[in-house]
């Protein structure tokens, strides 16, 4: 499958980009709306805190003197005021703290989000736009992208559109080298001696390592203001418009949406990560 490519302002290219048919073009049937279900299921159980709690009787605080005679009083028999059947009394199977998660194998969602992918190519809801940036964080900028687009067909208050692009990677400061324990037997000092050595050398590296992250990420931060987090903040105040990264894309984003604008990078990072 081939779509055309737009710029921000909707004017067409003239060029195509092409959509893997194993990512994009599955046939889907049963076993697809299936395995898109436990996606879905999967997402929207993991957004629940489970941080629920209620007191069972041994919880509740107060006294456990009998509170009346066993006998003799013309109604049933009480013991303590910790009773469930009290106003203010313990819970009986209250809820407790949990986790409402489930495991799904990695292939199962790799499929799932294929799945959902193809389903919005077939009813023809892709848009592919070139890579941009916003030089600053205005919801100006993100309306009238939209609206170039014709996303819905101007009609924004409708249609909920999901903007799928590329995020910079995030740096990974270099890990320190840990330093040997000193051996206590002098038997010991010569593995001691050469553990110390391979730490020296470890720590040179570890050092220029260090000057190397620190020296690129002031223009990486640069670059993440520019292209990432201007688009997000962009599209904050807009009530159906969401923006997602294309590493951590999931089935729910997909299906809530219904129009998807998808930059070039975004499509050949899918195309690798899927494929």
């Amino acid at each position: 499958m081939k779509l055309e490519v737009y710029n921000i302002k909707g004017e067409n290219l003239g060029r195509e980009v092409e959509l893997p048919d194993n990512v994009f073009g599955l046939e889907l049937n049963e076993k697809h709306d299936h395995v898109v279900y436990l996606a879905v299921k999967q997402y929207l159980a993991a957004q629940r805190q489970g941080t629920h709690k209620s007191k069972n009787r041994s919880e509740i605080k107060g006294s456990t003197r009998k509170i009346k005679r066993q006998k003799g009083t013309g109604t049933a028999r009480a013991g303590s005021l910790k009773n469930p059947l009290f106003r203010g009394g313990g819970r009986v199977f209250g809820p407790k703290p949990r986790n409402y998660g489930i495991q799904l194998n990695k292939k199962v969602k790799q499929l799932a989000r294929k799945s959902a992918l193809s389903a919005k190519a077939q009813e023809n809801m892709i848009v592919v736009v070139e890579d941009f940036t916003f030089d600053a964080a205005k919801t100006k900028s993100y309306v009238n992208l939209l609206s170039s687009l014709k996303v819905g067909d101007n009609n924004l208050a409708d249609t909920k559109s999901l903007l799928v692009i590329d995020a910079p990677e995030a740096l990974v400061a270099p890990a320190k080298p840990n330093l040997p324990a000193k051996p206590r037997g002098a038997k010991k000092r010569a593995a001691f001696a050469e553990a110390m050595k391979t730490y020296s050398s470890d720590l040179k590296q570890y050092k220029e390592a260090q000057a190397a992250y620190e020296a690129s990420l002031d223009a990486h931060m640069d670059k993440v203001e520019k292209g990432y987090d201007n688009i997000v903040l962009s599209s904050r105040n807009l009530q159906k418009a969401s923006v997602a990264d294309a590493k951590t894309l999931n089935v729910y984003q997909i299906l809530n949406a219904n129009c998807l604008v998808v930059s070039e990078s975004a499509v050949n990072r899918l195309a690798n990560m899927l494929s």
